[in-house]
């Protein structure tokens, strides 16, 4: 029996059940010998640069390209990240990502790290991504290509 079997995590109050969600997507990473700490497992702090590439691979796959800076208007306004097992620069490692629900202003975006050889989920990531214009530095609504893209790739609507 896996020891995370029953793996879930809350964030802004609303439980992630991250068992029930479909993972579309994943993204190989290449552990480096810098991203280990002195206790000879992958350091914390560098799961953050993990889940910012499962992002970006994310966001390429479903929008078909790479989006551009100047294009980019969702910025992160929470993340949240649980410590389930160590990785050790020996493992191989990917990083799965899905959007689990789209609000007016706001979409989650879940993360998981799992262990390629055994299938163990390393660590959990819950990111809160908000729609943000630049130019009046306020927050605004998701706009609707987001909201098809991540629909289309994901296969529901929200």
């Amino acid at each position: 029996m896996h020891p995370y079997k029953n793996i879930s995590s809350r964030i802004m109050n609303t439980p992630i059940d991250f068992n029930s969600i479909r993972f579309n997507h994943t993204t190989e990473v290449q552990l480096r010998f810098n991203d280990a700490d002195a206790l000879g497992h992958i350091n914390n702090s560098v799961y953050f640069s993990f889940y910012d590439l499962g992002k970006s691979a994310y966001f390429k796959a479903i929008n078909g390209r790479v989006i551009h800076q100047h294009e980019i208007d969702i910025v992160v306004v929470h993340a949240e990240v649980d410590f389930l097992a160590p990785v050790f620069l020996t493992d191989e490692i990917v990083v799965q990502t899905a959007v689990c629900a789209i609000g007016q202003k706001s979409f989650t975006l879940v993360q998981r790290i799992v262990d390629v050889t055994t299938g163990a989920v390393k660590c959990v990531c819950s990111t809160v991504m908000a729609g943000y214009d630049a130019t009046t530095k306020r927050s605004k609504e998701i706009s609707d290509v987001w909201r098809e893209a991540i629909s289309r790739f994901e296969g529901h609507s929200f």
